[in-house]
């Protein structure tokens, strides 16, 4: 799991910090004084949860918060305020929480076990990317027409949120291939397939489509790769050094996975 932390109180950010430290011992935590920071961080770290102070110089958190959604459409926003009149904006905007400073961690904590509850609770969608990937509706398995616009699929998962370009997309799926206007014709037949797939299961929600790009939002999706991010036992246990296994622009994350189990 990562986090990303903003705010130009440097106590408040260290406190911050060290909450989330205690309570998810094994997650990343992204924390910067300046929203332009924050910003560019997350161009680069796929972020689960981002805790936004409202009130900083330059860029408003507000302002901060919309990026990010651009950015990571799934990224869940928690504001973080000494100013309580700020929560009607910050609601209005669906932001998943609201804390007050000093946030203590009572307060994190509550609101960590909340997002994911309701997650857990809400999702229909069962991911398994450890021995095999495969998709699950309802307890049942998704079929595919095409084993590429499953992989596809598996990329989107794989991004965690992430924006996923047509071109990103294209480059991971057909590693070798040239760029040439068949290939292209045949990847936006696979995109569509995997569009029509998901409409025809009654699950395109989980999917953002923005500018000629993709990302699955992640709290629609229950994904043993995502709860061993969080430290669930039971996901990291089943973690064998097989996660998805059978697509090669997924070695290196299976490295990273393994390095994390040493």
């Amino acid at each position: 799991m990562n986090f990303l932390l903003t705010d130009d109180e440097p106590l408040q950010l260290q406190e911050l910090t060290s909450i989330l430290r205690r309570i998810r011992p094994e997650a990343q935590v992204f924390a910067y004084a300046w929203p332009d920071d924050a910003l560019e961080g997350a161009k680069s770290n796929p972020i689960d949860v981002a805790f936004l102070d409202i009130q900083t110089g330059g860029m408003s958190g507000l302002e901060l918060a919309l990026e990010l959604k651009r950015l990571q459409p799934g990224v869940h926003i928690v504001f973080v305020t000494g100013f309580s009149q700020y929560a009607v904006d910050a609601f209005a905007m669906h932001a998943s929480g609201y804390l007050l400073k000093p946030a203590t961690e009572e307060a994190v904590l509550r609101e960590l076990t909340f997002l994911y509850q309701e997650r857990e609770a809400s999702a229909r969608v069962r991911v398994k990317t450890f021995g095999g990937f495969d998709v699950y509706v309802d307890g049942e398995p998704l079929r595919f027409g095409r084993a590429k616009s499953k992989e596809l699929f598996a990329y989107l998962v794989d991004r965690r949120g992430s924006s996923v370009t047509t071109g990103e997309a294209y480059a991971a799926l057909f590693e070798d291939a040239e760029d040439t206007l068949s290939g292209k014709s045949y990847f936006r037949t696979i995109l569509h397939e995997m569009v029509n797939t998901l409409k025809k299961a009654g699950v395109e929600e989980i999917l953002v489509k923005g500018r000629n790009s993709y990302a699955v939002l992640p709290e629609r999706l229950d994904c043993d790769y995502y709860r061993f991010l969080q430290g669930d036992p039971a996901a990291v246990n089943a973690f064998q050094n097989d996660y998805m296994a059978a697509y090669s622009w997924a070695e290196i994350r299976n490295a990273e996975l393994g390095f994390k189990m040493e």
